[in-house]
């Protein structure tokens, strides 16, 4: 059976990840999927799906499985967008009069003004979404509506029932199947929850207020790879002594900018140069924005929602002076360098002959070999117990 081929009750789905992983044994699903669709089918609960919410699907096990609901996908993440959009093309695209996938982001999921007769909900890994997505669903669900939670066993722990029990309503789970459980409640439509976010960070390293959406990385305290990272800031993007290299307006991209604090400091540093705020998370996005806005730098930045750099322009390709990246080493709950390694290789097509890639990485990862493949090498400019920060320069 191939590894993209997801077999469950009479359907096949031919589903991929995206990006494209190099580790072959990584799927497109998991058994909390695949849980969800055979107990809707053994309960026969057809007849209550009506109008879906699918909050969460990270590559359309769900949505492409329930298509013919035209279901509303909500999630706050740009590469499942992407991926859920490919493989429901790749599943349904040779059908007539396929029904659509209405996509949203989880920052606008208050203003989507409908009442959904079903909710399927994927636990993310940070409580903090789940609230902010669970106080959400109380303007969007009503007495009679099917909530449905999974996730694996491990993630379904007190907090996340007491959350649903806190906002929604008596919540309760099932037995254990392939490590996986499922999470039912009985929504009271009485709750009314003010939410706590965005929060707010003031530290004592930077000069500026952090604003942080729910599901922000790192979002109840500065991140301490961030944190090495701006000990390390270019004081100039190439390596030139002369005032008039330095005070030259230069374009750098913040990528995978988080709540934007490394590009807000730089702009702080640089009151010439202009930063792009890029991440894949809508709310990081987002939290950037309203951060740079706080700062007074707003006026010399721009924000873009992207898998790495892929919605930028061709007409931008080798525009940009300077790259500032703090890679993740995971997408969602997989433990990858897939991510990484597109960053790379999108800032090594988009900077400038002499722009200069710094990144700031755990000791353990690889990176030192991967830059160097792009780059032609690679220095070191910083390092401690934990962290290295490196500067590779485009030839």
């Amino acid at each position: 059976m191939s590894n993209t081929d997801f077999h469950v009750n009479d359907t096949v789905l031919s589903l991929h990840r995206y990006p494209p992983s190099r580790d072959k044994s990584l799927q497109a699903w998991d058994s909390a999927d695949e849980y969800i669709i055979r107990y809707i089918e053994t309960e026969d609960l057809y007849s209550k799906l009506g109008n879906m919410l699918i909050v969460n699907d990270e590559f359309g096990a769900l949505c492409c499985n329930f298509h013919e609901y035209s279901p509303t996908l909500v999630s706050d993440s740009f590469l499942s967008h992407r991926a859920i959009e490919k493989n429901f093309l790749k599943n349904l695209s040779d059908k007539d009069a396929v029904p659509q996938i209405n996509y949203s982001d989880a920052l606008s999921m208050t203003s989507l003004n409908t009442a959904f007769d079903s909710v399927l909900i994927k636990i993310p890994r940070t409580l903090a979404l789940l609230e902010h997505q669970l106080i959400a669903l109380q303007q969007l669900v009503h007495r009679d509506t099917l909530f449905i939670a999974a996730g694996k066993v491990k993630a379904i722990t007190n907090s996340v029932l007491s959350l649903i029990d806190k906002h929604l309503g008596k919540a309760s789970t099932s037995l254990a199947q392939k490590k996986a459980r499922l999470v039912f409640c009985a929504i009271d439509d009485s709750k009314q929850s003010v939410s706590p976010y965005p929060t707010r960070i003031n530290d004592p390293s930077i000069n500026f207020e952090l604003i942080n959406h729910a599901n922000v990385f790192c979002r109840e305290h500065l991140d301490i790879g961030a944190r090495m990272l701006l000990k390390h800031l270019p004081k100039s993007v190439v390596n030139s002594n002369s005032q008039q290299e330095n005070s030259r307006s230069k374009r750098v991209i913040d990528l995978g900018c988080g709540n934007g604090v490394i590009g807000i400091q730089y702009l702080l540093n640089h009151p010439n140069h202009h930063v792009m705020f890029v991440d894949e998370s809508y709310m990081a996005v987002a939290s950037a924005k309203a951060g740079a806005e706080k700062a007074g730098v707003f006026d010399r930045a721009s924000f873009l929602v992207s898998d790495c750099l892929s919605e930028l322009q061709q007409s931008q390709e080798a525009a940009f002076d300077l790259v500032l990246c703090n890679p993740p080493f995971h997408q969602q709950n997989t433990i990858t360098d897939d991510i990484a390694w597109r960053m790379f290789s999108h800032a090594h097509q988009y900077l400038k002959v002499n722009g200069e890639l710094r990144v700031v990485a755990n000791r353990h990862l690889d990176y030192a070999n991967k830059l160097k493949r792009l780059f032609g090498g690679t220095k070191i400019i910083g390092s401690n117990k934990k962290f290295v920060v490196f500067s590779a320069i485009k030839n």
